[in-house]
């Protein structure tokens, strides 16, 4: 059998994507990041590729990080939801006066960004980015997001003319509901998960960190050096209190589930008796409820079962001060 090195392949991929999407004409076409400084931070993992790619359409990437594969992570966990990981990108970008920083995960299929003031573009706000990018070009489509996106993303997302889809944990899961949508007839151009998985219609629903990386990176070079790409998202609304609890369960198999279940049936009822919360519906998995506060919605809690682990979590996120206490108190009092 023949082998193939496709790395060079998928590089140059990226390259024609960022060329053909900035669209510069004449000398510089070939050179369509020329004045953009743009730091990589690949996190010991595979993405140290994307420095090369960045340089050879014009960007400054000085000041990348951990670049060179390095199983142990010496440096910290390739995870663009991690303060480890997103703190030093921060640095390097203050320090390099760059325009981005690009935050890959060990096999680069996350990523998450960092504005050139230093501020952190993951999670919801990345959703929100790639959401204003999407819409521009796809007025009305559909966007699939996990469960534990916020009440700021639907708002966000219904005021750009788009369809909010809050489906389930797990970029598989994600994706297979866009697909499923496309199938069905709804167009749904991205499906993204607040962990930093994304795909999207264009590339063929593949769960691609850098490919969505590059469409940020390509939005900036439009834009032009001194921007910023967080004026995206200006308008998305974030919540001002939020936890994750994590609740480990141990025993086999059966038990675990026999404990969520227990679980699941005391916050449904629990739910059922405070008037200040509503079950959504639909619910794809364990039960979420919104939260209200002088008549207004103010929030949700979502149980859930972790996909990989013995694990119960509960996700509290509220736009009121203190509300993850107040929260806290009512499941207690119930």
């Amino acid at each position: 059998a023949k082998k193939i090195d496709f790395l060079p392949i998928y590089q140059k991929q990226l390259e024609n994507l960022i060329t053909t999407g900035v669209g510069i004409e004449g000398d510089l076409h070939s050179k369509p990041l020329k004045g953009l400084k743009i730091v990589v931070n690949a996190g010991n993992g595979m993405g140290g590729f994307i420095k090369n790619l960045l340089e050879n359409l014009g960007a400054d990437t000085k000041g990348s990080l951990h670049l060179e594969p390095d199983g142990s992570f010496p440096n910290h966990l390739a995870n663009p939801e991690l303060p480890e990981a997103m703190d030093p990108t921060r640095k390097a970008v203050l320090a390099e006066r760059a325009d981005l920083g690009i935050v890959l995960d060990t096999d680069v299929d996350r990523s998450g960004m960092v504005d050139n003031t230093g501020s952190f573009i993951n999670r919801n706000r990345l959703i929100a980015v790639m959401a204003s990018i999407v819409l521009r070009d796809h007025p009305g489509t559909s966007i699939v997001t996990d469960s534990t996106s916020s009440n700021g993303i639907r708002k966000f997302i219904e005021n750009l003319g788009g369809k909010h889809v809050r489906y389930m944990k797990g970029y598989k899961n994600v994706i297979d509901k866009a697909l499923e949508l496309n199938k069905n007839g709804t167009d749904c151009q991205l499906a993204i998960e607040t962990s930093g998985h994304g795909a999207l219609k264009e590339n063929y629903m593949l769960d691609d960190g850098a490919y969505m990386a590059m469409k940020v990176v390509i939005e900036l070079a439009r834009r032009g050096a001194g921007t910023s790409i967080s004026e995206l998202f200006s308008t998305l609304e974030e919540p001002r209190d939020e936890v994750e609890i994590r609740l480990k369960v141990v025993g086999n198999n059966c038990k675990r589930e026999h404990v969520f279940d227990q679980v699941l049936q005391s916050f449904q009822e629990a739910a059922k008796r405070v008037p200040e919360w509503k079950v959504d519906e639909p619910n794809y998995e364990g039960l979420r409820v919104s939260t209200f506060h002088s008549e207004k919605e103010s929030g949700w809690i979502l149980l859930r079962m972790s996909l990989h682990d013995p694990i119960i979590i509960f996700n509290v996120e509220t736009e009121i001060e203190n509300g993850v206490s107040i929260a806290a108190r009512k499941i207690l009092a119930e």
